[in-house]
């Protein structure tokens, strides 16, 4: 595969990531609720929208070669906003079944590669794509 459309490809996987996580935070939202960290300000279910909101509007910066390198930029430094969330889940979860936590400790070195994956979309993008 050429290069070009090996960068768009993985552009366009983290934009979709991006968008399904985002649209599961209005259609699911009693879960990002639980996992709000209390210390916010305001509802739980605010930064579940704000926070799908944001990854409904990175997503589509993403998509768009004009926006992507931003986007990206963008979506790592959700990335690593949301590390709080994960944080609080992994103690919410330890009275729960081994599998629901090993999902839940599973997330936090997850963003690791997450941020990654977003910086390396955003070094591949075009510089002036038009």
């Amino acid at each position: 595969m050429e290069p070009n459309r090996s960068r768009r490809r993985s552009a366009l996987a983290l934009a979709a990531l991006l968008g399904l996580a985002g649209a599961t935070h209005f259609t699911r939202p009693k879960y990002y609720d639980a996992i709000v960290p209390r210390a916010l300000p305001g509802t739980p279910r605010q930064w579940t929208y704000a926070s799908g909101a944001a990854e409904l509007a990175i997503a589509a910066a993403v998509v768009a070669p004009r926006t992507r390198r931003r986007g990206a930029l963008a979506a790592a430094a959700l990335f690593l906003a949301v590390f709080p969330a994960n944080v609080k889940m992994a103690l919410d979860f330890r009275e729960k079944s081994p599998t629901a936590r090993a999902l839940a400790y599973g997330r936090l070195p997850l963003q690791i590669p997450l941020v990654a994956w977003a910086w390396k979309v955003a070094k591949a993008a075009p510089d002036n794509p038009g």
